[in-house]
C-alpha cells in the first residue's frame, strides 16, 4: 500500500514497454532502475521519477534487476525488499559485491518498516531505505537528496587523499587501502571511514555521523550506526581497534 499522486492510467502491456524498447539516453539524465513485483507501484514510481527528469527503467524481479544493472549500470536503484525468487536483500548483496556495480546507489523499500529489515538492508550495503506505505513525493525527495550528496562528495573529494596510520583513503576513486591492501567496503562503510579519518581523535555522536554520511534529518536508529561500525571493524581486521567507541558519545578514529 502506498499513498497516491494523480497520474495517467496505463494498460499492463503499455506499462512495461518502456523497460524493453527505449531510445538513446540523454547523457545528463541520471538513470534510475525501479524494482518491484507490483505493476501499480512500478508505474506510480516511474511516473513521478520521470516527471523529475530521470531516465527510468522498471523491472519486476530480482533476476531482471541483476541483469539490467550488470548490462547497463544505473546511477541509482529503488529496490523492493520482498521480491519472488531472488529477494531485494540478495540483489543488494550481489550488486555491492561486484566491482562493476558496487558504487550504484540503492534505496531499499521495506514493507513493514521494522528495524530488522532496515538493519539487514544496511548490512548488505543499501544507502537509504523507505518504509511502505510511502508518498511518491517523499521518495522523489530522498532520491534527489541522495544523488545530490553523492555528486557533491565526488566533486569535493576528487583530488584528495587521506592518510591515517596504515590507512590511505582516496574519496574521489572511492578506494581505501590498509597497508597497501584494498579494502572491500560498502558505500556507507566507506563514507563512515572517510568522515572519521578527516578528523582523527575527534569524537562524534551517532547523530553527527548520520548527518555527515546520510544527510541531516535522516530517519535512522542508533542501532544502524552500530551495525555499520561493526562491519567496518570486521573489514579492518587486526586494525579494527582504530575505530574506538567513546562511551556516552559515539565513535572516533584513533589519532
Amino acid at each position: 500500500m502506498i499513498t497516491t499522486d494523480s497520474h495517467p492510467t496505463r494498460s499492463a502491456e503499455a506499462m512495461h514497454m518502456p523497460t524493453r524498447n527505449r531510445g538513446p539516453q540523454e547523457p545528463h539524465k541520471p538513470r534510475v532502475l525501479v524494482v518491484d513485483d507490483e505493476d501499480d507501484l512500478l508505474e506510480l514510481v516511474r511516473y513521478n521519477l520521470a516527471k523529475d527528469g530521470y531516465d527510468v527503467e522498471c523491472v519486476g524481479s530480482g533476476e531482471q534487476a541483476l541483469r539490467s544493472a550488470r548490462t547497463s549500470p544505473p546511477t541509482l536503484i529503488v529496490l523492493d525488499l520482498m521480491l519472488p525468487a531472488v529477494d531485494g536483500l540478495e540483489v543488494c548483496r550481489r550488486l555491492k559485491a561486484d566491482p562493476k556495480t558496487r558504487d550504484i546507489l540503492i534505496v531499499m523499500l521495506t514493507a513493514k518498516g521494522e528495524e530488522a529489515d532496515m538493519v539487514a538492508g544496511l548490512e548488505r550495503g543499501a544507502d537509504d531505505y523507505i518504509s511502505k506505505p510511502f508518498s511518491p513525493r517523499v521518495l522523489s525527495a530522498r532520491v534527489r537528496a541522495l544523488l545530490r550528496r553523492d555528486e557533491a562528495r565526488r566533486l569535493e573529494d576528487q583530488e584528495t587523499t587521506i592518510d591515517v596510520h596504515e590507512l590511505s583513503i582516496h574519496p574521489g576513486r572511492h578506494e581505501a587501502t590498509l597497508a597497501g591492501r584494498l579494502l572491500d567496503l560498502t558505500y556507507t562503510e566507506f563514507a563512515l571511514l572517510t568522515f572519521l579519518a578527516r578528523r582523527p581523535g575527534w569524537a562524534f555522536s551517532r547523530a553527527q555521523i548520520v548527518d555527515a554520511v546520510k544527510g541531516a534529518d535522516y530517519p535512522v536508529t542508533e542501532r544502524s550506526v552500530d551495525v555499520q561500525v561493526a562491519g567496518l571493524r570486521r573489514k579492518l581486521g587486526d586494525c579494527g581497534h582504530y575505530v574506538e567507541t567513546v562511551r556516552g558519545v559515539g565513535y572516533r578514529l584513533r589519532k
